[in-house]
């Protein structure tokens, strides 16, 4: 009795390149993380923008995330994405213990790394709590959507998928992150102006975004729209 198939048969048991979507999209998210810990205020003449620099890499993840999800189905989606928020609290954890730690004698550095990656943890729960209930909903309302017009009008599950899940995460974050220590009217600028630039990045980005969600419906076409049915995922 045959036990094994061929190697072709084997290797078209799972999608070829999941991992390299899953692997930048954790690299991005990890990436906005440590940034995030800066405020940029831009002067743009009628008035100031206020954001950090988490908004300039972040939304990539969640183009990443429409990748996953519009390729491999929610379940794989969730796995990438509960993977990204697995790696964040790992991150976390080693730059705490990394901060605690006796520096050297002579290390002069010890300020610079706590104002960096020292362990905040306001940041910590608002980016770990944005990131998973963000992308969760990004998630679902894509599959909703992709349910609902199937083929078609994929422009419409990807704006869409981003101003609810985009919406969620960046409310979470500042006010989690930031509240009470920015107020009023600069609270509510950095707020609008961090969901206003991350929606309008994917946005613009959309004519890439179809061009490589096309090359990976090309190079994978049989995992389109569809998830292991061996996970587990809730």
């Amino acid at each position: 009795m045959r036990t094994q198939g061929t190697a072709a048969e084997l290797g078209n048991r799972v999608p070829r390149y999941f991992d390299i979507v899953v692997v930048g999209f954790v690299g991005f998210l990890l990436l906005s993380n440590i940034t995030a810990t800066k405020l940029i205020d831009i002067n743009v003449g009628v008035g100031h923008l206020i954001f950090d620099g988490g908004a300039i890499l972040f939304p990539l993840t969640y183009i990443l995330g429409d990748v996953l999800t519009e390729i491999y189905g929610l379940k794989r989606a969730k796995r990438a994405i509960y993977l990204g928020f697995a790696m964040s609290v790992i991150a976390a954890l080693v730059f705490f213990l990394v901060q605690i730690a006796p520096p050297a004698e002579g290390y002069e550095n010890q300020s610079a790394y706590e104002a960096v990656l020292g362990f905040v943890p306001r940041i910590v729960l608002a980016s770990l709590l944005g990131y998973l209930f963000g992308q969760l909903l990004n998630a679902l309302v894509l599959d909703k959507l992709r349910a609902r017009f199937g083929e078609n009008n994929m422009w419409i599950r990807l704006i869409g998928s981003t101003l609810v899940g985009e919406f969620a995460d960046t409310l979470i974050f500042c006010t989690v992150a930031f509240y009470g220590i920015i107020t009023g009217a600069d609270f509510l600028n950095y707020l609008i102006t961090g969901y206003v630039y991350k929606v309008a990045v994917e946005v613009i980005l959309l004519p890439v975004t179809y061009l490589v969600i096309g090359w990976f419906k090309r190079h994978e076409p049989g995992w389109v729209g569809k998830s292991d049915p061996n996970l587990r995922l809730s």
